[in-house]
């Protein structure tokens, strides 16, 4: 009886293989070669699931949206139960900064799908550029409940401060890439500029 295939596994397989050559080697100068070798597999089978590289990136960028999302998730749990929104503000600035090797990984292929997209009309027009967006929904819908419930500074727009706060950390993240600023650099300036908006915890 012939061997029943995964494909939701294989082709995550080759997700994972693209991240990891693209993080050695660069997003723009990765082949589907190169994948297949890193992968293991035949340029063929790449080609079964992936019929183009454009098609092959997508398809690594959504994957590492959704570890993106698994990284988020478990800082959001480390916070403990019922963590006040300060808290998941910071877990989801901080889950972006590349601080290991996977959220190095992360910024830096997230960072060249951006770039690739700049000049590539195929992937500006895939929903993936819309993923800050999303971000920002959450962001100041979690500001506005702080705001809500006395926990911010006054005048705090919760929607400007979110824009300013995923701009910030993206900024810190490419700093911390090119060796400029330290991780714990760039957590600093965030921390600092999220005592700019929230009231300072009450003492217990």
């Amino acid at each position: 009886m012939p061997k029943r295939v995964d494909h939701a596994e294989r082709r995550a397989e080759i997700a994972e293989a693209l991240v990891r050559v693209a993080g050695r080697r660069g997003l723009h100068a990765v082949g589907m070669r190169d994948v297949a070798a890193e992968a293991g597999v035949s340029l063929r089978l790449v080609q079964y699931y992936f019929e183009t590289k454009e098609k092959l990136l997508l398809h690594g960028l959504r994957w590492l949206t959704e570890r993106f999302g698994e990284r988020v998730a478990a800082l959001v749990r480390d916070a403990g139960d019922a963590p006040p929104p300060r808290a998941l503000v910071e877990a989801l600035l901080t889950a972006a900064l590349p601080t290991d090797l996977e959220s190095r990984t992360f910024h830096l292929l997230h960072t060249s799908y951006a770039v690739l997209a700049v000049t590539d009309p195929a992937l500006a027009a895939q929903p993936f550029l819309k993923d800050p967006d999303a971000a920002e929904r959450v962001l100041t819908e979690l500001l506005g409940q702080a705001r809500e419930s006395g926990l911010t500074r006054p005048g705090v727009d919760p929607e400007m401060e979110a824009i300013g706060l995923l701009a910030m950390s993206a900024g810190l993240g490419t700093a911390v890439l090119a060796g400029q600023r330290t991780p714990e650099s760039a957590a600093g300036v965030l921390a600092h500029h999220l005592d700019r908006i929230f009231r300072p915890a009450a003492k217990p």
